[in-house]
């Protein structure tokens, strides 16, 4: 009783102060955004690994089923699978670590229930089979226990889990370019209203998870000793029953944050006409007022925000921006690597067998490389030597994370635009071509891809130098800046009441602190385009052998070069090929499976993936050849395609 009175006293403080937030925002913007999800469900990872049943404390060998959800099904075995059964149970890994040792886990198990020390082969439930788990650890939700038999079938496994992890962690729809924005922003100023202030390494999911995030984040300590003192047992069963009480908590306050933040969505689309017919009528009052205030505000703010910015943040920037710029680079390079090899290497094979189905077998692979997870891991691991330390207590950043991840899912979108436009220009040259001018055309359409992607890549990455440094530094300065401007609330006074809805103080005063700081943060990413030690271009650069027909490719349809040149495979559940939208989506398929059936084989009840067959149509290792040419244009980004395996 008194853990559920918790959960809605501070469930419905939380609630409702987020919906006052959100709707002090939404009311300055217009809402005109749709929410897109995809009709048709592929597979992006399948194989078998065992999976420790807390029920009956015993590790039993599953198959596991991702579909493009990036959720993660579980099965008895894969004819369950094939049956069409239901999954034993599914997991959403937002907000979920992937771990692939004992000790660290440990580690943050200690962290979760202080008080309550667990060794290394103390706990029954912990003990493993092998020298080689993968764990997924949640601070809220229950944890799953999994191990293979080889360190090589580990890191693909890692590799996969991490690739889902990165997935539902970006939960927000960026093509809604007022809704999320508003929801980032009414999460940011309730935190900020409760002294939270800097990144936030929960801020990960869906809206309805973060919500829950965000009720766990105050709900959980008090539940903590609420209820600590009364669990009895064992350390290892103390352990065990205290994440089973977080993780049904957690699930409670999931449903109801789910139904209670459709309700604030639809209450803003109802307020949202008359909203926008006043802006329409007093338009030219509103901004004329606005500026009044900011010029009062400004006043006020400005010469305390520069003698911050004098002496707490500009002797920072340059240090912090080598500490993104580093990682992040050898990221991007590693990107282009990878894509150049794969070009190599498909040049190679063809020139032992150039016909054109065997180039839409290979074009079927590389279509998929930007969601291969373990192929790209290797451009994922340059970026996670990211390291802020020295700086993350100073400007209250939780871990690097937040930046990681961001980086990461840049770089796949990098690489999948560059795949992108070399698909469409060699699908375009081919047409026409006879089969001995095939080798040259490659070639032809490999340079105009390769000669841009330095550029774009510096586009890329100086906005996301941009954007991390603000996120760091404009927190730090609001919590520094806040106590001194406590006269703020009186300019509310000088907006007339029926623009009150639309001109809000908060808002005036952090736009003062960006402003204030944003000119630094500018010139310091300007100089490191000027030094060229991370291949930064200026913005002023324009390449003189652009080629604005590149700009038009992102117009075009996905190719289905299996279909087209005869080298792929028959066609998905007996799908309308005529439709258009069946056609898109027949891009996303199968791009990774550590197990293929051939025959009448099937899987043993105790045997691990890595014994089955592999995949042979996706190599994993592939020849070492560098270069120094620059890679691509950036185009319109596709899904990955899926496709069944037999």
């Amino acid at each position: 009783m008194c853990t559920a009175s918790l959960l809605s006293r501070e469930k419905k403080k939380t609630l409702d102060e987020l919906q006052c937030s959100e709707n002090r925002i939404l009311k300055k913007r217009s809402l005109n955004c749709k929410l897109t999800e995809s009709a048709y469900t592929g597979s992006i990872f399948s194989g078998a690994l065992f999976q420790y049943l807390e029920e009956n404390k015993k590790w039993r060998n599953r198959f596991l089923f991702i579909p493009d959800s990036y959720n993660i099904n579980y099965y008895e075995n894969k004819q369950a699978h094939d049956r069409g059964l239901h999954p034993k149970g599914t997991i959403n890994c937002a907000g979920y670590r992937v771990l692939t040792s004992m000790e660290e886990y440990l580690e943050l198990l200690n962290t979760s229930l202080p008080g309550v020390k667990a060794k290394v082969g103390s706990s029954p439930f912990l003990k493993c089979a092998t020298q080689f788990p993968l764990i997924l650890w949640h601070p809220y939700a229950r944890h799953y226990y999994f191990y293979v038999v080889t360190e090589k079938e580990q890191q693909k496994w890692s590799a996969v889990f991490q690739d889902c992890v990165r997935h539902t962690n970006n939960g927000l729809s960026e093509e809604c370019k007022v809704q999320t924005p508003a929801f980032t922003d009414a999460v940011r100023l309730y935190r900020q209203a409760h002294g939270h202030y800097g990144t936030w390494d929960m801020m990960c999911g869906t809206p309805p998870q973060i919500l829950a995030n965000l009720v766990m984040e105050t709900l959980l300590p008090e539940m903590r000793d609420l209820i600590t003192p009364k669990l009895k047992g064992k350390m290892h069963e103390r352990q065990r029953n205290w994440m089973l009480i977080s993780d049904a908590v957690y699930g409670l306050v999931q449903s109801q944050t789910q139904a209670q933040y459709e309700a604030v969505v639809q209450s803003c689309e109802a307020g949202r006409p008359p909203l926008e017919t006043t802006i329409r009528t007093d338009m030219d009052q509103i901004i004329t007022s606005k500026e009044h205030v900011t010029s009062k505000i400004r006043a006020l703010v400005l010469p305390k925000a520069e003698k911050l910015l004098k002496v707490s943040i500009q002797p920072y920037i340059s240090s912090i921006l080598d500490a993104l710029m580093e990682p992040t680079s050898r990221g991007f390079f590693e990107v282009k690597d990878l894509f150049f090899r794969e070009l190599v290497d498909m040049s190679k094979n063809l020139l032992n067998d150039g016909n054109k189905e065997k180039l839409g077998e290979h074009m079927d692979k590389i279509s998929m490389l930007a969601f291969h997870p373990v192929k790209m891991q290797s451009c994922y691991e340059k970026v996670e030597t990211l390291s802020l330390e020295g700086l993350q207590q100073r400007f209250d950043v939780s871990s690097p994370s937040v930046f990681v991840q961001r980086a990461q899912i840049l770089m796949r979108e990098q690489m999948d635009d560059a795949v992108y436009t070399f698909e469409q220009l060699l699908h375009k040259s081919l047409e026409g071509q006879e089969q001995e001018d095939l080798s040259k055309t490659i070639q032809g359409c490999q340079d105009r891809v390769i000669k841009k992607f330095d550029y774009d890549s510096s586009t890329v990455r100086k906005k996301f130098f941009r954007e991390a440094l603000l996120q760091i530094f404009i927190p730090y300065m609001l919590k520094q800046l806040s106590p001194s401007c406590s006269e703020l609330p009186s300019f509310q006074e000088l907006i007339f009441e029926d623009f009150s809805r639309f001109i809000l103080v908060e808002n005036i005063f952090e736009e003062v602190v960006l402003h204030t700081v944003m000119k630094d943060i500018m010139l310091a990413v300007k100089e490191a385009a000027v030094q060229r030690r991370h291949n930064l271009y200026r913005d002023s650069i324009v390449l003189t052998d652009s080629d604005p027909n590149l700009l038009l490719l992102g117009e075009n349809p996905p190719i289905d070069w299996a279909e087209e040149y005869g080298g792929g495979q028959e066609e998905v559940d007996g799908e309308n090929t005529g439709d258009p939208e069946v056609q898109k989506r027949r891009r996303v398929k199968q791009v990774v499976s550590m197990i293929q059936i051939e025959g009448n084989a099937s899987v043993l009840p105790n045997e691990s993936s890595l014994e089955v067959p592999a995949v042979d149509d996706i190599p994993e290792e592939g020849t070492e050849v560098r270069s120094d040419t620059s890679l691509s244009q950036k185009s319109e980004k596709q899904f990955p395609a899926q496709e069944t395996f037999s």
